[in-house]
């Protein structure tokens, strides 16, 4: 049972650092699953308050990647079509573009929001859609640190333990 644990746990934390990229899942929210989840492998002991940090570091980095594109977009001057623009574009460049997508994406999808919603000339849609684009890597950058982190510990407490697993 605990090998079947392992598994899913790895799943999770692996998922979450996929979902670092991919706007769908909710990375550092997954890879805390993951932690919980092998919080009940019988040989390895995570204490309640490391569950609890976690958590709290994941909700709130989960809460910061809903503001900080918006919070870019607006400080270089954009609205509700450059935030709407770039989630839509990040989709549509994963599906079509792939990895190249994830930059490409978000920032044409910005610009073209823009320019849909508030008919502003495209100096400003541009400036909107490079703040929404600076927003979402950000985002993106400390979901990715979150998760490799869950993944180290991850690593970490299954190798402190591995002689008993075995």
């Amino acid at each position: 049972m605990d090998l079947v644990l392992i598994c899913v746990a790895g799943f999770f934390i692996i998922l979450g650092i996929a979902g670092s990229f991919l706007p769908v899942i909710p990375g550092p929210l997954t890879s805390w699953v993951g932690l919980f989840t092998l919080s009940y492998v019988t040989p390895i002991n995570i204490s309640t308050n490391f569950l609890i940090t976690c958590f709290s570091i994941a909700l709130l980095i989960f809460l910061l990647d809903i503001f900080i594109p918006i919070f870019g977009a607006k400080k270089f001057g954009g609205g509700k079509g450059s935030t709407y623009g770039a989630s839509i574009g990040l989709l549509v460049g994963l599906l079509f573009l792939g990895p190249f997508g994830i930059i490409i994406g978000p920032f044409t999808g910005a610009f073209i929001g823009e320019l849909v919603f508030n008919k502003s000339n495209n100096k400003v849609a541009l400036k909107a859609a490079f703040g929404s684009l600076i927003g979402f890597l950000s985002g993106v950058f400390l979901k990715f640190l979150v998760g490799l982190a869950f993944g180290f510990y991850f690593i970490r407490f299954i190798w402190n333990v591995r002689l008993e697993l075995y």
